[in-house]
């Protein structure tokens, strides 16, 4: 029945996070592979750039960029799956989305750009702010859930322990062979 509930945990724990928490199997090939078609795409992204002109060049720039911050995010994360590595993900996506948002700002004057800015900061902010609280409430729940399985091992074992005591005190009740066998039996029994 414990086993269950963590099992549960972790499973919900999963579905929270929206992202695996297993371990993903990555090789340094395979990870030096995904850079450089990172910065291939990158490069081919910055090229397309080339034929805007004014703010739309710029937002363009700064799409490419931003892509490139989250694909190598993303892909330190496939690596070496880690609660920072996807906070770090995050983070990346937070700060592409407010750049981004930012240079779009850049079409508008006065007030209205003033505001456009403000409100890409908040966005930012409150994107950085949930971040943030994802990261701490799975590292909580992974750490009660670690303590949870530790003291959920230690009572199974205390239990196993006193069972056998129970055991062993009943085969006094025979002697000689009867004994040896009885308490052969419950060290079988209780994995002694």
């Amino acid at each position: 029945m414990n086993k269950l509930h963590i099992n549960a945990l972790v499973v919900a724990i999963c579905c929270a996070l929206g992202t695996p928490v297993m371990a993903q199997t990555m090789s340094k090939a395979d990870f030096k592979l995904g850079k450089e078609r990172i910065s291939t795409d990158y490069k081919t992204a910055k090229l397309a750039c080339a034929s805007l002109s004014g703010n739309a060049k710029d937002i363009c720039i700064v799409e490419a960029k931003g892509n490139e911050k989250v694909s190598r995010a993303e892909l330190e994360a496939t690596f070496e799956p880690s609660v920072k590595h996807h906070y770090q993900v995050r983070i990346a996506k937070d700060e592409s989305a407010y750049a981004v948002a930012k240079e779009k700002c850049d079409d508008l004057a006065g007030n209205t750009k003033d505001v456009c800015v403000q409100e890409a900061k908040a966005a930012q902010v409150t994107a950085k702010a949930d971040a943030k609280l994802q990261m701490k409430t799975t590292d909580a729940n992974t750490k009660a859930s670690s303590e949870k399985m530790d003291a959920a091992r230690d009572a199974s074992r205390e239990k196993r322990e006193a069972d056998y005591k129970v055991a062993t005190e009943k085969c006094d009740t025979y002697a000689g062979a009867a004994n040896d066998s009885c308490v052969a039996q419950a060290k079988t029994q209780f994995g002694k």
